[in-house]
């Protein structure tokens, strides 16, 4: 039976669960995840790894550490920024709430406000809620290898 390798396009089922066995995210009671092992399309990037070599019908239980995972908490990636001058007077922050950001080349981000003053407001642009986790475990289940990769021939 063929095993799943990197340029293959496969579907898979899965659970995500924090290290006290919260389930943050499954695709059970849904279509199967597809996706293209390598392309760099599912985050995390120690998912696609945990995929290759599995046939499909196959399951298994995969742990992935925070830098293969969501990374881990930058603080570098949180700014604080004056209410008065650099926050839009027609918002309300509230920790927690998440907010669309451009940045300085155009593109759009998601930032989570995690602190409010009278004066301030900090934003987050780590990942909600899984950047800095414990390692994080995933139950696989291989549905289909749905189209193969080119082999690499030598020459």
């Amino acid at each position: 039976m063929a095993q799943a390798k990197e340029g293959d396009t496969v579907q898979v089922h899965y659970t995500g669960k924090l290290e006290d066995g919260t389930v943050f995210d499954t695709s059970e009671e849904r279509t199967p995840l597809e996706f293209t092992i390598g392309s760099g399309q599912i985050i995390p990037p120690g998912f696609e790894r945990a995929v290759v070599g599995m046939e499909p019908g196959e399951t298994k239980t995969a742990t992935i550490p925070p830098e293969e995972a969501y990374g881990l908490h930058r603080e570098e990636m949180t700014i604080t920024v004056d209410r008065g001058g650099q926050f839009p007077e027609d918002i309300n922050p509230e920790p927690g709430q998440q907010l669309q950001v451009q940045q300085p080349d155009g593109r759009a981000a998601i930032v989570v406000v995690s602190d409010v003053s009278e004066s301030t407001v900090t934003l987050d642009a780590n990942h909600p809620p899984l950047a800095g986790q414990p390692p994080l475990t995933f139950d696989i289940e291989l549905v289909d290898i749905i189209a193969a990769g080119q082999e690499q021939v030598a020459g």
